[in-house]
């Protein structure tokens, strides 16, 4: 049996806005009588549409009034509405989710997006998306390689890197083809912060309202495509990657052999274009120099360089058909359960924690839980834990009589229990739970099949599949990062 979801993906960038609709088919890969194992088996994008500028204000605000006329465009032009959305995410990068009004555009985008579709953001998960919507944690994958994919943007490069089609490691540098614009004389308009660190760094003088010839300029991008060559551990790290580094994150660790690197984002065009632009500055920014002098020094780099599946529209394309995921068929959850969840963060419950007794495990839930008390209420989350592939009864009934305690202590009013598993014992888990409540009004929603860890946000969907699994989209909620 498959069935066909519909997907969209948003990403709006520091540059560039951009929507895709992609069909997501799933299928029952099992037979007879056994328990259903729903998998993705096909991802087809239906609809690209066009690379529109994101919309500002201001150099710190968006236009939220004008990004929602071309999300509504985007969408009438498709032919979709709203409520045909399956899943799917908006995601919002680079120097764009560090704007005053970031949070309220995943407010605006979530009304119009459909119900299970919320505004996620945050490098490291943008570095993941973007390779695998490129084919780079693909090709990781099909040739047993270690494959670098920098995602190079307006703002931003996201760096991910993946082995056997799994991201191993993540940074992210504030690097991009807009830290530096120009007005239609040529005029500096504007320079980034971290773009005038640097620049004092090695000398050069920068300021706005002059105009600086080409080879200042170039000198500029080449500093900025060596940083690249740092980062990757082709030459000794310096002052100018700890500058370049996006707050909170650290460069890569580089305790493995990358085997191939990948460019995707707006400059990545100008890396793999063979045709010289006449125009240098048609965009009043940097990005086509940015993308020539990286291209100047790639036989630096120690990896194979590669051309991937999809440069500039890498990360909506993840967005689209990469960001969903399908619980386990070993689940369980209240018929009336008010599916869809969103924006539900997670609390990781460690194996070490999970091995202590009754007492022990009721502490450390109860501990992780005060994290999310606010001053009049308390936010709803997510429980996760590994589990046990081969689980007892006696630990199942223990742990169910844990969660059920802690829930109705915590959560007076009759709020949901929302479990998730690594390992498949949610069906056990879940009903076991209901059966320790004395609230049987109590809703419980309890999967398997699906890894998330602290600081993770999850939605759970509709269930699709006759019931059997649920939707689950993963993502890392971070605003002015």
């Amino acid at each position: 049996m498959k069935e066909t979801l519909i997907s969209v993906g948003i990403d709006v960038g520091t540059t560039t806005t951009q929507v895709i609709f992609s069909n997501i088919t799933i299928e029952n890969m099992s037979s007879g009588a056994r328990v259903p194992e729903f998998k993705i088996v096909g991802k087809e994008i239906f609809y690209k549409g066009k690379i529109h500028f994101t919309p500002l204000r201001s150099n710190t605000e968006i236009d939220e009034t004008a990004l929602k006329e071309i999300i509504e465009r985007e969408y009438k032009n498709a032919g979709i509405n709203p409520d045909d959305i399956d899943s799917g995410a908006v995601i919002i990068t680079g120097e764009t989710a560090r704007k005053e009004n970031a949070q309220n555009i995943s407010k605006v985008l979530s009304g119009y997006a459909g119900e299970f579709v919320v505004a996620t953001a945050g490098p490291d998960l943008e570095g993941i998306i973007a390779g695998k919507g490129s084919g780079a944690a693909k090709l990781s994958y099909e040739n047993n390689d270690i494959v670098a994919n920098f995602d190079i943007g307006g703002g931003t490069t996201n760096i991910a890197v993946f082995s056997q089609g799994e991201p191993i490691d993540t940074t992210c540098l504030d690097l991009g083809g807009r830290l530096l614009r120009f007005d239609k004389s040529g005029l500096v308009e504007y320079i980034s912060p971290k773009l005038a660190d640097i620049c004092k760094e090695v000398n050069i003088n920068i300021e706005k309202g002059k105009k600086y010839p080409d080879e200042v300029i170039r000198k500029i991008c080449r500093y900025m495509a060596e940083i690249l060559l740092e980062v990757s551990g082709v030459r000794p790290r310096s002052r100018l990657l700890e500058l370049t580094l996006s707050p909170k994150s650290t460069a890569l660790r580089l305790d493995y052999k990358i085997d191939r690197v990948s460019f995707t984002g707006g400059v990545a065009d100008y890396i793999y274009n063979n045709q010289a632009e006449t125009d240098l500055y048609k965009f009043g920014d940097i990005g086509i120099l940015l993308g020539y002098e990286i291209k100047a020094i790639l036989n630096e780099f120690a990896s194979k360089v590669i051309m991937p599946e999809e440069t500039i529209m890498a990360t909506v394309v993840g967005a689209g058909t990469q960001t969903m995921d399908i619980s386990g068929s070993t689940i369980s959850y209240s018929q009336s359960a008010a599916l869809p969840l969103k924006n539900i963060p997670i609390i990781e419950i460690t194996e070490k924690e999970e091995r202590v007794n009754e007492e022990e495990l009721e502490k450390a839930i109860m501990a992780k839980l005060q994290w999310y008390c606010l001053e009049t209420q308390k936010q709803k989350v997510a429980l996760f834990l590994k589990g046990e592939r081969n689980v007892s009864f006696e630990k199942v009934t223990s742990i169910s009589k844990v969660i059920a305690k802690v829930w109705e202590e915590f959560y007076p009013h009759g709020e949901e229990v929302i479990v998730v598993i690594e390992n498949d014992m949610a069906k056990v888990l879940g009903q076991s739970i209901s059966r320790k409540l004395s609230n049987k009004q109590r809703e419980v929603v309890c999967i398997d099949g699906i890894k998330v860890s602290s600081g993770d946000y999850i939605d759970i969907g509709k269930p699709i599949g006759n019931g059997s699994v649920l939707p689950v989209v993963i993502k890392t909620l971070v605003f002015n990062y």
